[in-house]
């Protein structure tokens, strides 16, 4: 399993997924760019999320508050709570993710990525049912 899904700015490889592991983890690395980000906060109530620096320093809002995640830091964002995430530094960023229960597999990337690379700027519209479709809820503007 492992495949890139590669976004240009974001790649991820599924290390794990809900499929292989009977729907208990889904275990990703990501690899962030410099000013690559979370085009939309959102938070989700079927899993939560552990995130941890592997290298470089990605930032992680977690219910407003901002984290630097720096190689050997995590972040624990539990179901419900809204984040996003961004790489404001000059090099890429680097972390492994792990959601539990695994509930999102690869597919909801995969659709994503085709959304974000089709040549044109993306469907707001279409980027929104897509993540609701796998249970990611867009969190209203601040």
């Amino acid at each position: 399993m492992s495949d890139i899904i590669d976004f240009g700015a974001l790649a991820l490889r599924f290390l794990h997924s809900k499929d292989d592991t009977g729907g208990s983890v889904d275990i990703f690395e990501m690899t962030l760019q410099p000013n690559a980000r979370m085009p939309i906060p959102h938070y989700h109530d079927s899993w939560d999320e552990t995130i941890y620096g592997l290298s470089g320093i990605s930032t992680w809002t977690i219910d407003g508050k901002q984290n630097d995640l720096a190689p050997g830091e995590s972040v624990f964002i539990k179901r419900g709570i809204v984040h996003g995430f961004t790489n404001r530094s000059a090099g890429p960023a680097t972390c492994l993710c792990i959601l539990s229960p695994g509930v999102l597999g690869p597919q909801y990337f995969m659709e994503m990525a085709v959304l974000l690379s089709a040549g044109a700027p993306p469907d707001p519209a279409k980027m929104k049912a897509t993540m609701l479709r796998h249970g990611l809820i867009p969190a209203p503007p601040a």
